[in-house]
């Protein structure tokens, strides 16, 4: 049997692209080719969402993230809350219970002061239903047109309290793919924001903290391999990661995969995979087998998790790999993404 193969798109350019923010193969081609050789080191080489440092006898997680959606405010959500949440959730899928956070604003120059006060206190909140602190930050102006009224970065530490070492290279054939809930939810809100597009439902980003739902998880002491938050990239561009740093293939069942009705019509109508569309509340896990079901039971029991499903599996087959089952029964490679189908999303 001949292993699968995919043509793969030029990553070589002499400017930045759109693509390189896309989560895809532009991202991991910069980051591979100019950041990584630079910053070289065991720590970063993990690839992981966050940093696991190791202290004295503490376990810390820290991670930062930058935020440039458009439009700053769309239903479910705005950048501020998006802030806290992708950051807190980089640390959660790294088994870290969050603890404290910076905030540095990049302002444009005209930006009404009523906006900014809206989106602080946006993320104030957020931050205190996540049960995290904002003790440090910055903030800078540039120019008017330079940055689309506001960009966010932040940075996150987190305690590790389990004895779990989870990262993307722990994947092993057999485990079994879970998912936490539908997809496509804030790629597409925040298009339909920007576009001006409505549809019959209302769609409305999932961003959410998962911190609460990953310590459900935890609790079950199931052998958890690695998670992952499928933000930019989404749930094929995170298999992907996965399957290529530990090694193995992964396939998806496209019938398994939670996607709710308005969502799935709205990629149909806009030529979208939802595999591809960020999401900012939902967490992929890879898990030994003998435990998928009773964490699965965990995962349900959670608001953040009450539609988990079990949607792939790992196998030793294609290593590197991703593939989905159809809902016709053929297979197909469900690539990185190579361009940015939604950019500043995220």
């Amino acid at each position: 049997m001949n292993p699968l193969s995919c043509p793969l798109p030029l990553t070589e350019t002499e400017t930045v692209l759109s693509g390189h923010g896309s989560g895809g193969k532009l991202t991991a081609e910069l980051f591979r080719s100019i950041f990584l050789p630079a910053f070289s080191n065991s720590i970063l080489g993990r690839m992981d969402d966050q940093a696991l440092l190791e202290i004295e006898s503490a376990r810390l997680a820290f991670t930062t993230d930058s935020f440039v959606v458009k439009p700053l405010f769309f239903r479910g959500g705005d950048i501020g809350s998006l802030a806290v949440h992708g950051t807190v959730n980089d640390l959660a899928v790294g088994g870290a219970r969050p603890l404290f956070l910076s905030a540095a604003f990049i302002l444009e120059e005209g930006l009404p002061i009523a906006t900014l006060r809206r989106i602080v206190t946006s993320m104030q909140e957020a931050a205190a239903r996540a049960g995290v602190q904002i003790v440090t930050g910055d903030t800078k102006v540039v120019e008017k047109g330079s940055c689309d009224g506001m960009f966010v970065n932040t940075a996150g530490i987190g305690i590790i309290e389990t004895t779990l070492r989870l990262s993307a290279d722990q994947a092993r054939p057999g485990d079994v793919v879970l998912l936490s809930g539908p997809i496509g939810d804030h790629g597409i809100a925040i298009l339909a924001e920007r576009e001006g597009l409505s549809f019959e439902s209302e769609i409305a980003s999932d961003t959410a903290p998962l911190y609460s739902l990953v310590a459900d998880m935890l609790e079950t002491r199931a052998t958890l391999r690695c998670m992952r938050d499928p933000t930019r990239g989404g749930v094929a561009s995170a298999s992907n990661e996965i399957a290529q740093t530990s090694h193995v293939g992964i396939q998806l069942y496209e019938e398994s995969i939670p996607v709710k009705p308005e969502v799935r019509g709205a990629c149909e109508l806009l030529g979208i995979d939802p595999l591809y569309i960020a999401n900012e509340g939902k967490l992929l896990a890879i898990t030994a087998p003998e435990d998928a079901e009773r964490l699965l039971d965990a995962m349900r029991r959670n608001p953040l998790g009450t539609d988990a499903a079990v949607i792939g599996k790992v196998s030793s087959e294609n290593p590197g790999m991703v593939t989905l089952r159809t809902s016709f029964g053929t297979t197909r490679i469900m690539d990185m993404l190579a361009n940015d189908p939604l950019p500043r999303i995220c």
